[in-house]
């Protein structure tokens, strides 16, 4: 049985995906980003970052006691080893797929939080921040549409680099993306979202997502944005599905 920590954010959903297409046995512990519940001792023993998602493994592969793994691209890692899917194994495969895993977590996902904290929530509108970040989702947003020119999935077979990237892709709407105007990722995100394992990864904590989705109140704003800073691993304010 694997404690998934997490809320209903692109990077919480990444996890709950990889959980359902993988088949493991799971159980949900919700963390509200936006009351603070991320800056509770017992959680920043497993997420010394202050950030979901997280994981504790009750059944690790080494028998020893309860394993716990934070950060997004660490735990699908992990995931994928542990069960033994959608990481190849061979050394150019796993290469591959670690490249785009990284991609994502480095550069996609940033990015897009950025943009969407600066031209959704940041109280002052800051056009250089707004046309920065814009610029560079729109670049990223390039670089995958060409990745997908020639291919079904970002390495070859469906892998955790297409789990981590869709939920980002998932905001597009929010974020003002234009998504027909990169058609190979249109294709890509139309394909994944008709995954029996994906939908129900995405489903997970459907009844919170109003609570996401409508957008933050004052106490969510100081617990996400302290100091008028960085999106805090908000999700952008809305879905594209």
């Amino acid at each position: 049985m694997i404690d998934l920590y997490t809320w209903p954010t692109p990077n919480g959903w990444k996890i709950s995906i990889a959980l359902e297409e993988m088949e493991l046995p799971y159980r949900i512990r919700p963390v509200n980003i936006g009351r603070g519940e991320q800056f509770e001792p017992a959680f920043l023993e497993i997420s010394p970052n202050n950030r979901i998602p997280a994981i504790v493994d009750r059944d690790p592969a080494d028998g020893g006691p309860p394993l716990s793994v934070f950060e997004s691209g660490a735990i699908l890692v992990y995931l994928a080893e542990k069960t033994g899917r959608f990481l190849p194994r061979d050394l150019r495969g796993r290469k591959e797929v670690l490249e785009w895993l990284f991609w994502q977590v480095g550069g996609l996902g940033p990015m897009l939080g950025q943009h969407g904290h600066f031209a959704l929530y940041a109280p002052q509108r800051i056009p250089y921040a707004v046309e920065r970040y814009r610029g560079e989702a729109l670049r990223l947003y390039g670089v995958l549409d060409r990745r997908l020119a020639d291919r079904e999935h970002l390495c070859g077979d469906y892998s955790i680099a297409d789990m981590a990237a869709w939920p980002w892709v998932l905001t597009y709407r929010s974020q003002g993306i234009d998504l027909d105007a990169f058609p190979n990722v249109r294709r890509w995100y139309d394909a994944l979202k008709r995954r029996p394992g994906l939908r129900r990864g995405y489903d997970v904590g459907r009844e919170l997502r109003k609570i996401v989705f409508r957008g933050p109140d004052e106490e969510a704003r100081r617990h996400l944005f302290p100091g008028g800073g960085g999106a805090g691993g908000a999700a952008p304010g809305g879905e594209g599905a």
